[in-house]
């Protein structure tokens, strides 16, 4: 399975993002440099972490460390369901954990996190209550009650560790920030015409180097991972009530024959028939609401 890089926008004034989407916003095997807790309920899924597939039946709560591949819990569920995820800063607390023995506990749940857990039983209706809470908090309580969510995690014997190694952490720190720099431009230039040689001399590489190290990292050509990336964001447009006109020249393609095609090879379904499912399971959330 391909998978893609997805670049987290984490709030300026905080060590941490806290949401709740309504509905999924990716449809893809990714992974990202952050540690991420995910707690979803009142819906039957899929759990697929690193090598790790299992089903989940009413809710799901994992903790997933920096690079874990993994596959949004939420995919494919078409019914009315609560989510919320807790994206973490790769060096969240580091020096914290470095130096004070009272966090040692959590230092260690951030290690099994690696692995990618998941929890069961009270462990996870109990954290997962506390998460929809937290929403409600200012930051300095938010972050005590992440303290505190971690100790009980940490102590907790309900957990599961989703692979039995550690997901090797190979992409290190020059290539995470050269392809946050490659995301970074994609996202404020998609609009218009890109070549990959303009992106490869952004990075100071060569064309036939940069191609290399693109297909290393993301599992795609620049051009499929650029399509992918357009095709989100038309997924995005046409959930805002864009036609597929608008749609398809708003997230940077020139040719509507070729938005069409490239939509159904990423998606497997058309934008208009995408753009009227998910209407119904906008108009059934909202009359669940």
């Amino acid at each position: 399975m391909k998978v893609a890089f997805e670049r987290v926008n984490p709030d300026p004034e905080s060590s941490f993002k806290i949401f709740t989407p309504r509905l999924n916003d990716f449809f893809y095997w990714h992974f990202h440099p952050e540690y991420e807790i995910v707690f979803i309920s009142g819906a039957d899924g899929t759990r697929h972490v690193g090598d790790h597939i299992s089903k989940f039946e009413d809710s799901d709560l994992v903790f997933i460390g920096p690079n874990v591949p993994h596959l949004n819990f939420d995919y494919g569920i078409k019914g009315p369901y609560e989510k919320i995820v807790v994206q973490l800063k790769e060096d969240f607390l580091d020096n914290a954990f470095s130096q004070l023995p009272e966090l040692a506990t959590i230092r260690e749940l951030f290690e099994k996190a690696r692995n990618g857990i998941g929890f069961y039983g009270d462990t996870k209706q109990r954290i997962g209550e506390r998460l929809k809470a937290i929403t409600t908090k200012d930051r300095f309580q938010q972050l005590l009650e992440m303290l505190s969510i971690f100790h009980e995690l940490a102590k907790s014997k309900e957990m599961t560790l989703l692979n039995s190694q550690p997901i090797d952490d190979h992409y290190n720190l020059k290539e995470q920030q050269r392809i946050r720099s490659i995301n970074r431009f994609i996202e404020e230039n998609h609009q218009r015409k890109i070549d990959a040689e303009e992106v490869a001399a952004l990075v100071n590489l060569s064309l036939s180097a940069f191609c290399r190290y693109f297909k290393k990292m993301t599992r795609l050509t620049f051009t499929e991972f650029l399509n992918q990336y357009r095709i989100n964001q038309a997924k995005k447009l046409l959930l805002q009530d864009k036609n597929v006109t608008e749609a398809c020249y708003e997230s940077g393609f020139a040719s509507l024959s070729y938005f069409n095609r490239t939509f159904k090879k990423v998606t497997g379904d058309n934008p208009l028939h995408f753009k009227k499912q998910f209407q119904r399971v906008g108009a059934s959330l909202r009359a669940a609401i």
